[in-house]
Order: C-alpha cells, then structure tokens, then sequence
C-alpha cells in the first residue's frame, strides 16, 4: 500500500506497525475499495416463474384450433409449474448428475443398475402422473393426441432426455396392441399413472416403463443386418416365448421394466417383448456394458448390452418385426417433433427476453433493425415447426378418416426430417443473440445446443425420413394426393405458395433420380405443409412473411434475411415471453 508525504509529495510505504495505517481517513479511503468495484446494470436475468403455456400465444392458438381446447385450464397448471424456477432447476440437476451403472452389488450379485439423481425422477413422476406416457390410449377422445403433445412440449423445455422413456412407453402401445394376449397382460400397468422407478419384478410394481433395442454394431438404422438371434422355448408365433441370445448397441433406457426387441426368428427378423426380470422372480440374463457417453440428452440413459438366452415374447407375426415394430416408431418419431418443436421456443425464448432487456449502442437490442431480422426470423422458424407439428397430432387423433391416416403416414416422416433438421442452427443463432454469454456453462444455451441435434439423427436420421416419403409414395400413392390436397385449403390466399405447389406437382412427375433429389424434395413439401397451415390459421404478418422468406426466391438462407416489408416489431412482439 502506498500514499503520498504530505511534506515531499513523494510516496510513503505503509508497513506493519507504521501508526499511519491507523489513521481514520486512510482506513476510510481503504474500504472503499474493499466495496464493489461497479455497479451491475444493463443485464438481463433468469426467465423464470412464468407461464410457460399462457406466455406462448402460438401454442395456445394450435391448442384451440387442432382440437383440445377442453385442455386450456389444464396446461395453464401445468405451463405455471413448469416454468417455476424451483421446477426449472429439475432439468439443470438432471443434466449436470446423470445417470450412473452399476453392474454387480456390493456382495458380486448382478444387478444391471441405472440410477440417476433425485430431480430425474422428480420430472419422470410428473410426466407419468400427467399422462404423457399414455393419455391418448387410456382417454381417446378428440384432442387426446393434441393435448398430450401441447403438455411433451412444455415439459421437454425443462428436460428433454427424461422424455426417451416416456416417449418409448407411450409408443410401445400400439405395438403390443398386434398380440392381444400380451397387450391384455401388459398394456394396464405400462397406461397406469405411476411412477415406480425400483429395480423389482413387474408383478410388484403397479406402473411399467418400456424402452427398445433395435441397433446393433453391424447394422445401424439398417435392422434387417441385425444378427440377434431367437430362439423358440416350445411353440412359435405370436405370443410365444423365445430365448434371445446377441447384443444390442444401442438400447435406450436400460432402467425400463421391459423392452421391445428385433432379433432373428426361424421365420425371419421378428419384433419381441423382453422384461428385465422373469415372471419366477429371477433376473432375465439382459446385461448392461456400459453406459453411453453422450454429447446431449445426458439426464437419460443409453446403454450397450448383451442378451444371454434372455427370455422374451413374440409380439406380432413372425418375420414381421419391422412392420410391428414401426408402429411404435412412428409414435416415437412424433415426439421427436414435438422435441425439436420445443427445443425451438426454448431457445427462442431466451433470446427474445434477453433481447427486450439488454441494450447495445444507445439502443435495446430488439429495437435494432438487424436484430429484428433475426429474432423475427427465428419465431417464424418456430412457428411454422408448432404449426405442421399440432396438425400432424390432430391427424392422430383421427386415423380413422382416411385422408388423416394418409396425412399421418406421409407428414410424420417429412415433420421428423425438417423440424429437426433446422432445430440446430436455431439453437445456435438464438445463442448468437446473447452473445457471449451464452457460451457458458451456467447459461441453458450448452444443453439447449448439444440437446438440438439429438432427434435429428434418433428413431431414423434424415436420410431414413426421406427414403420412407419416397416408400410411402410408392407403395401408398393416395398419400400424395392426401398431401395436395391439404395445402390446396390454402389455393388462392398468395401467389407465392400457389406457385410454389404448382412446381412441387411438376417435381413430382419427375421420378427420375427421385432418390439422390429426396431431401429436396421433402424440403420442399416440409415448407408447403407449413405456409399452408400458416396462411390458414396464423396472422397475416407471420404468414407473409413465412412464405416471403421461406418460398420466394433466394429464401431458406441464412437466419436474419427477411426482406423488406415484414413486420418484425408485430412478429417479435407476439413471441416474446414476459417475466
């Protein structure tokens, strides 16, 4: 410490003992820099204890319009709990405590124990306790499907790993309705609204989780390669039991009380139901390796596996285990857009809170010309991925019309495909508009970002997605008329969607090389679906602007390229979440 001779003006070294250092003005002087350095403003703060359904107009209006307006009073609870900061800081925990295996007990018994942190199981309880696993099955009135999608995607913006398991025991409904037997045995406690995470034998339990293993090392999405073998303990076919004796490298959810398996029958590749323990009481031989090491999704576990003459039941016809077991993919592959619909509003509405409050060059960031080209652009993005993702659930809900069953097999896979293709780049442009900041850990942008590409690759990656358009196309032409004939409700309210429809049908009489053109041709679709839905449904200025930047030429570039004439200011205002 130094100060001036009062005498010399020259400098005075304080030293211990120096009488000096006691002297009243200098301790004052000296605590003042012993205080805050500065004052903290211009900043922005945590977006918590808001409404997570009441603050998302978009939502609420797809809510209304698909066929679930009954469930309004009750995602407004479940939107107020959801976006608590006490029940925000479940998914936090969840992600920074993963899961952890544990193989043998403490005596050398196998276990094949997963176990996760208490806010894991916090969100599981909820998301089962409301239905998320089941309540379009256990209550299939008009709007199920609707309501339980608008409930996955307020909870998948708190946490989206612990959705795997939820996702999987939903889907697996519909799959196990193929064998009655198993169904009539199975499908109460796995509807059941309970959550029992004990490693025990389902006769103990009254609630059941589900997941699958379909990958193997060789094969990939390819499961026809897949080399597990089954084995029949005394008669075959549906509903009978089998020992599955390979390895599955990837099974999502190992915790699940069972799981829904491909493995190699006499008869050919067959789909199987195989529990963690036996009906006797004893462990079934699934083994867990290891856990694996993701870059997202990390609140939930994947494993790699070893089945050692597991036992399991047929569950479908033999030789037919894709066919059975793709109708849990498709509600799977669902989920993953409502997932990456949700990642979407959760990234999005950081950047606008943050962009209402923090001021840059004399100006609050969503005042400035060029941020509003990109948050405005960033809302349509979301937008238009809510907007295809509810119409695809209100189709669900009405698989026994023919057009909607048509719109469900055709527009799952083309939804899958783009909305999680573009969720990546949205989670890292809005992360752009915090700037700095948002690169830390202690901000949600990490995990929204390695969480964004997580359903673009899952439940079939993107080339998957547009082969089964151009299968479905083939082997069920009428769902390409089922296709025109949704955007068509929106013929004549612009020219640019007209135009862009006209050149879609041009495209579609051209099978030539129709493979190596897929993804552009499912763009292409992905976009129509969404401005006409849009146009219909949306306001004008969200609507125009949509098929400004998306369908006019020289669109589908970078975010922050809207042309002129849009109304950022209505578009941004309509979005942005209040705290």
């Amino acid at each position: 410490m130094v100060r001036r001779n009062a005498a010399t003006h020259g400098p005075h070294f304080l030293v211990p003992g120096d009488d000096t250092m006691n002297a009243p003005h200098v301790l004052a002087k000296n605590a003042m820099f012993l205080g805050e350095t500065h004052e903290v403003f211009n900043v922005s703060h945590e977006l918590v204890d808001t409404n997570l359904y009441l603050q998302d107009t978009a939502l609420q209006e797809a809510v209304r319009r698909e066929g679930a307006a009954w469930a309004h009073d009750d995602l407004a609870a479940f939107g107020k709990r959801a976006g608590s900061a006490e029940y925000l800081a479940l998914g936090v925990l969840a992600n920074r405590f993963g899961p952890e295996l544990e193989t043998h007990d403490r005596f050398g018994n196998r276990v094949d124990l997963v176990t996760f942190h208490p806010a894991y199981h916090a969100l599981m309880k909820t998301s089962i306790e409301h239905g998320l696993h089941s309540s379009p099955w256990t209550d299939p009135k008009s709007g199920a499907h609707v309501a339980r999608a608008a409930h996955t995607y307020l909870h998948t913006q708190v946490d989206a790993g612990h959705g795997c398991p939820i996702t999987m025991t939903f889907a697996a409904v519909p799959s196990l309705r193929t064998t009655p037997e198993l169904a009539k045995l199975w499908e109460p406690k796995i509807t059941a609204r309970v959550y029992d995470p004990r490693n025990v034998p389902n006769g103990d339990k009254q609630g059941l989780t589900i997941g699958m293993a379909m990958t193997e090392k060789q094969g990939g999405s390819d499961v026809r390669a897949n080399t597990t073998r089954a084995y029949p303990m005394g008669m075959s076919g549906p509903g009978q039991a089998y020992e599955i004796v390979g390895h599955k490298y990837f099974v999502s959810a190992p915790m699940s009380d069972a799981f829904l398996v491909l493995a190699q029958a006499p008869g050919g590749l067959s789909c199987f139901l195989l529990p963690r323990w036996r009906p006797d009481g004893s462990k079934n031989p699934l083994q867990v390796l290891r856990l694996k090491r993701k870059m997202g999704n990390v609140s939930n576990a994947s494993s790699e596996t070893e089945l050692r003459g597991a036992l399991a039941w047929m569950v479908g016809e033999e030789g037919r285990g894709v066919r059975t077991i793709i109708e849990m993919v498709a509600m799977t592959r669902f989920d993953c857009m409502v997932g990456s619909s949700a990642g979407q509003r959760a990234a999005l509405s950081q950047a606008l809170f943050h962009c209402s409050i923090r001021s840059a060059f004399g100006r609050v960031l969503n005042q400035q010309p060029l941020m509003r080209n990109v948050l405005a652009d960033l809302v349509l993005e979301n937008e238009g991925a809510l907007a295809l993702t509810m119409r695809v659930a209100r189709a669900m809900d009405n698989r026994a019309d023919r057009h909607e069953d048509l719109l469900v097999r055709l527009c799952t896979a083309v939804g899958k495909y783009w909305i999680c293709k573009r969720t990546p780049n949205h989670a890292y442009e809005a992360m752009e508009c915090i700037g700095g900041s948002g690169v830390m850990e202690d901000s949600p942008f990490p995990r929204l970002f390695r969480e964004s590409p997580v359903n673009a690759i899952w439940e079939g990656s993107g080339n998957i997605q547009c082969l089964d358009v151009l299968r479905a196309m083939q082997k069920t032409p009428a769902v390409v008329d089922a296709f025109f004939q949704e955007v068509a409700a929106a013929k004549g309210v612009s020219a640019t969607l007209d135009r862009w429809i006209a050149a879609l049908h041009r495209e579609f009489g051209d099978r030539a090389d129709a493979e190596y053109r897929a993804r552009d041709i499912v763009d292409r679709m992905a976009l129509a679906m969404q401005a006409a839905l849009l146009l219909q449904h949306g306001p004008a200025h969200v609507a125009d602007a949509f098929c400004a930047s998306r369908l006019a030429a020289g669109g589908r570039g970078n975010y922050g390229t809207l042309p002129r004439g849009v109304d950022c200011a209505a578009i941004i205002e309509r979005a942005t979440p209040r705290a």
